[in-house]
This record gives C-alpha cells, structure tokens and sequence, in this order.
C-alpha cells in the first residue's frame, strides 16, 4: 500500500517577507508550495496527497498548484501547526504510513522521501536530521555564558513518517505546543528513527533564504538558457505614419498589416515565442481572426512576456534591428527601447534597438516597406 503525504502550509510566515505568505511566493520560477507538493506527486510510493491551507488562500492555492490542484485533498489548517497537522490526518483515507511535510520546504528530494519510507518498515516513526557540526554556546544579555556540547544534536527537517495509526492516536491527546510531529510521537512513546537528512533540504523562513534555494536549484539542475529569433516585413501603403517599436513616427507612408503592422515589436515578439519553442504570432493571434484587426502589437509582446514568467523564465537581454532606407530610427531608438520596456517589464538597459539599411538593394532599398529582426534570451529564473 502506498503512504500518504501531509503537506502542511496554513501558516502566514511573516519573518520572509513579502505581500503574500511565503509558500506562494516564487523560487526558481515555480511557487515554493509548487514544488513541495510535486516532490511527492511525482513520487512513485506516494497515494494521497492532502494540502493543509488557510482558510484565506483559496485564490493563491488555484493560482499556485494549477491542474496540480486536482489530485489533491485540501483541508482548512487551524490557528495552530498542530491543529493543521490533525485536520490533515484527518483526512487521510487509506494508508498505513504517513509522512509530514513542511509546505515552506521546497527542494525535498527523491532520495530523503525513501530513506523515510524505508526506516518505517523497521519503525513506527521515522524522521531525516543532520549532526549539529558548529560549535554551540550558552548565552544571555548578548554575551556568551559557556560553551554547549554538540554530541548528540541534530537539527531536525521534514517529511517525518510515521505508522497512521499511531501518529493520529498521538496527535489526537497531545493538545497544542509541539515544534514538529516527532516532539508529539515521543510524547507517546513512538520511537522515531533518524535517518540521513539533506542540507539542500531547507526550510524558506527568512527573506534572504529565497536567494539561496535559488542558488540551491541552479547548481542542481544547472543554466537554462534559451535563445530565439524572430524576422517580420510589412510592405507600405498610403498613409502619414509608421508605428515602430511602440513609437509613432510620421513618413510619408504607412504599413500595411492585419494589426497596426509594427514590424519591430513582431519580429520581438516571435524571438520571444520561438525561444519558448510556442510557434509565432499567427498561431495565437490569427489573422483570419476578425477580432484582431487593428490591434495593437503590445497586445502581442504582453502575451509572449506571459509565457515566459508563467514558464519559469526571465528575459535577460532583446536586440531588435530594423531594416530600412526610411524614416531615420537612430532619432527614436531611445523612445522605443523606453516603450519596449514598458511593455515587457525589462529594464531598458536589457533591450537594445537599432537601425541598418539595405544599401538600396532589395525592397527595402526600393523602400516599399521595413524589414525587422530580432533575437531574444531566457533565462531560467
């Protein structure tokens, strides 16, 4: 029979930081409570998965865990951690092992969830720790008291296993006031094993504990880059003005497009959807549809920069170049990098926007239209 998995996130964690509590917040592109609940999703000994919430976290929940959401069991949490962990074995419908894991505990691996699994064949509870390796002290008043000794410490992590049956009976009289599940089993009398903890398994509580799962997750699964390159003509027809990059120039002539035509913000925006590998503009905004006729191009780049955050990305750096004898661009290149980066949120000094002629060769050089190119980097965030 597989375990089930509690995944306990109801608390506010405030020493983070932050406008939304910490599990919902963002490390490496995905939620912190994202990952936490895929580790055992995706775990092949895990059943039942139940998601301890606050009450007030439906909305960041959805938003968080997606399609995710729909394999699990969500429970409201309590005022306090040990009520939340009942209302989660409380849900539990059919296993013998349960492991108890930290929803602000983002980077659990494979390997720790087994070592747990495996200790509860032996014992009715198991949990990982590490050996406190640092010289301790005694202190008061800012000064040190007496040195502490180290043999014998650990310092505890999550998931902590246990047989259901006498985790639920444990937890079901101890009341409230216990710093994790093993301080309530061995208040019982459950035995709880130690096994091999990770130090890459840290729990998100202060603000600068972000950086570091960051730091974590790029020398673990290493540099994500992706690059793409997008091309873009549109011919002229009769009119006052162009629009480029954002920027309105007036020339004698215009561009003929479906939408507004802008050249430049196309040809960015299909680098930023080929480095995503998501096709071009025509294949999310088709031209045969009527509803985009007319539209503005930012409607476009706001889209690509959508799917670039949603999967995980940055973009670090934009180079657009565009292709013509006239009108001169060098006098609103500065404009159009402003415009750009306020439609894709990039600092300006990401986005570089630049202008070259065809030297008369060409249609371009005929000057019956602009030509534009662009390149795009991701990086993953």
């Amino acid at each position: 029979m597989k375990s089930a998995a509690i995944i306990v996130a109801a608390g506010r964690g405030t020493r983070a930081g932050g406008e939304i509590p910490k599990q919902y917040r963002a490390v490496g592109g995905q939620a912190v409570l994202a990952r936490a609940v895929s580790a055992f999703a995706d775990h092949p000994r895990i059943g039942q998965i139940v998601v301890v919430r606050h009450p007030d976290d439906a909305d960041l929940f959805c938003d968080c865990l997606g399609d995710l959401a729909d394999r699990l069991t969500v429970v409201e949490g309590g005022a306090t951690r040990d009520a939340s962990v009942l209302a989660g074995l409380a849900a539990v419908e059919a296993a013998e092992t349960v492991l108890i894991h930290d929803g602000a505990r983002p980077l659990v691996s494979a390997d720790l969830i087994d070592r747990v699994l495996d200790a509860l064949a032996e014992h009715r509870g198991a949990a990982p720790a590490l050996p406190v390796t640092d010289a301790l002290w005694r202190g008061a008043g800012g000064r040190v008291v007496a040195p502490h000794p180290r043999t014998g410490l650990y310092r505890a992590q999550t998931p902590q296993g246990f047989h259901l049956d006498a985790i639920r009976s444990a937890h079901a009289i101890h009341g409230a006031g216990a710093a994790d599940d093993v301080e309530v089993a061995l208040a019982h009398g459950v035995d709880v094993a130690i096994v091999e903890g990770e130090e890459d398994n840290i729990k998100i509580t202060l603000p600068g504990d972000f950086d570091r799962a960051a730091r974590i997750l790029q020398e673990r699964d290493g540099m994500d880059i992706r690059t793409g390159n997008g091309f873009d003509v549109h011919a002229f027809e009769a009119g006052e003005a162009v629009v480029l990059c954002g920027i309105k120039i007036p020339h004698s002539h215009r561009l003929k497009g479906h939408s507004d035509a802008d050249v430049g913000m196309h040809a960015l925006t299909d680098a930023i959807y080929g480095a995503l590998a998501l096709g071009d503009i025509g294949q999310h905004f088709p031209p045969s549809d009527p509803q985009w006729k007319g539209a503005a191009s930012h409607i476009f780049l706001e889209h690509a920069m959508e799917q670039v955050r949603a999967a995980g990305f940055t973009l670090s750096h934009a180079d657009v170049t565009l292709i013509c004898e006239r009108p001169r661009i060098g006098p609103h290149a500065q404009a159009m990098r402003a415009a750009l980066s306020a439609i894709m949120g990039v600092a300006e000094e990401r986005i570089s926007v630049k202008a070259t002629t065809s030297e008369k060769l060409g249609f371009t050089g005929r000057e019956e239209g602009i030509a534009a190119l662009a390149t795009a980097t991701l990086v993953k965030a």
